[in-house]
């Protein structure tokens, strides 16, 4: 039997043990639940005179408090699954009795007493921990006016963007296919043509019809060597440090890069100002600080993996590379 979605999110998320409180000894009065979190608003109930320690679904041995259902629909929205309608609210109501049911019968069989299923629900509370612990850093994480000026400063090339064409003469080994019927040249011969093609070119002739007749990047020499706009960064090494060193309107010298060699001519580049890069900064800088803290946890802690029983660690592949995109 397949668990419903609500009951993945649940897992996931690690609120399905956490949302109920255990069942209060006879005689004890039970705890008052914490108040909702904030984002709580978006999925709030109608007006109500319910306190929040008020008892709004019971199952079995396990009660729920309004405050502690409040909790659940608020992880349920973080998780895509709003139910902001007393409708949503009560499919949700019914869904998690169907799952704490299924569990209190676990439980009597003694399920949960097994070593695998104790192995799985440690992993499942250190997975809701980790989980907690990345939204409480990220939350924590605030960055002033100066930050944001510090960051621009320190990442101008972020914000550049160049336009221009190039024309690729490919040699042997390179991953972009031969043409039918053409030479496959050795990079000797690809370094003279493309020389000779650049003759050309400052000798007068049109730049988007040799890159039409010539270049072997099929996708850019049908538009005559366009590439449009691209920004720092986007293009392999050698060709995005020439694009964004070469005067406008001058055309390089034969670029060679794992694909071949490019002819390349910038027909424009442009810098943010602090001002104009400001939003996107604010939008990127808080998750980039929350990552840069979560990996200097990770950094801070060993671990060690048996090669006996893992391998070898193999390097990391990243996407092929087309050109001359990285």
């Amino acid at each position: 039997m397949k668990l419903p979605a609500f009951a993945r999110v649940l897992a996931l998320s690690g609120l399905a043990a956490a949302a109920i409180a255990q069942p209060p000894a006879p005689g004890t009065p039970p705890k008052t639940a914490a108040p909702a979190p904030p984002a709580l608003s978006q999925v709030a109930a109608p007006e109500s005179n319910l306190a929040p320690d008020a008892v709004v679904l019971t199952v079995g041995n396990q009660s729920m408090t309004r405050a502690q259902f409040e909790v659940l629909l608020s992880a349920l929205a973080e998780n895509g699954r709003p139910a902001a309608t007393p409708a949503q609210k009560r499919q949700v109501a019914e869904q998690y009795a169907e799952l704490e049911t299924m569990a209190q019968e676990a439980r009597k069989r003694k399920l949960d007493e097994s070593a695998e299923t104790k192995q799985m629900m440690s992993i499942q509370s250190d997975s809701f921990l980790a989980n907690s612990l990345a939204k409480h850093i990220s939350d924590d994480t605030h960055f002033t006016e100066l930050d944001l000026r510090s960051y621009y400063d320190s990442n101008k090339g972020e914000f550049e963007e160049a336009q221009g064409s190039h024309i690729l003469i490919r040699f042997k080994g390179s991953t972009v296919p031969l043409k039918p019927n053409e030479k496959d040249l050795t990079p000797e011969e690809a370094l003279a043509k493309a020389e000779d093609l650049r003759k050309k070119i400052v000798d007068g002739a049109d730049f988007a019809t040799l890159a039409k007749a010539e270049s072997d990047d099929a996708g850019s020499a049908a538009k005559g060597g366009a590439l449009g706009t691209f920004k720092h960064g986007q293009m392999v090494g050698p060709f995005d440090q020439a694009a964004f060193s070469l005067p406008v309107g001058q055309v390089s010298e034969p670029v060679k890069t794992q694909f071949g060699y490019h002819i390349i001519k910038v027909t424009s580049r442009t810098s943010k100002t602090f001002d104009e890069a400001k939003p996107q900064i604010e939008k990127d800088l808080k998750p980039k600080m929350a990552k840069e803290s979560l990996e200097q946890i990770k950094a801070h802690t060993a671990v060690t993996l048996n090669d006996a029983y893992f391998g070898k660690e193999t390097p990391k592949e990243g996407p092929p590379p087309g050109p001359p995109v990285k």
